[in-house]
């Protein structure tokens, strides 16, 4: 038997791998300019389109588990990008609220896709490619998170 199933080069999930750690290097320069790490702009651009929002509910979003995003979010609130209170309705739920200092970082992060973009379309993918392709995985992820 010649194992072709367990060659690297016929892996799905390492392309996945591979490209998602090749583009996330590719924001690192912009968000160390922020003062922020890749998981932390993800929770930002949450709360940057939702604002208030339970732990839970991030951490749905972001398809994580809330043992995970919890530390992250204690992290971000001891840097004063927002703060976690205890819902009034229900004393088990976290609310998460961003600062002032986190809603004015979503300025300096606005150009950040853009900036990206520019890199990937047209020398990469072409709009088309780029769309179709952010269709693929989308479909992909629903399907694997069901």
């Amino acid at each position: 038997m010649s194992y072709k199933q367990l060659k690297l080069e016929n892996q799905l999930c390492f392309r996945l791998y591979a490209a998602s750690h090749l583009i996330t290097r590719q924001y690192k320069p912009y968000l160390d300019e922020l003062g922020i790490t890749y998981p932390q702009y993800l929770v930002f651009m949450v709360l940057w389109e939702h604002e208030n929002l339970t732990v839970n509910v991030i951490s749905k979003k972001l398809l994580l588990n809330t043992n995970t995003v919890t530390p992250l979010l204690k992290r971000m609130e001891t840097q004063g990008w927002l703060y976690r209170e205890r819902s009034k309705e229900d004393e088990r739920k976290v609310i998460v609220k961003l600062s002032q200092k986190g809603s004015q970082l979503k300025e300096k992060a606005a150009d950040i896709p853009i900036s990206l973009a520019k890199y990937y379309i047209p020398d990469v993918l072409s709009l088309d490619e780029f769309e179709q392709l952010k269709s693929l995985l989308d479909r992909l992820i629903l399907d694997l998170s069901e």
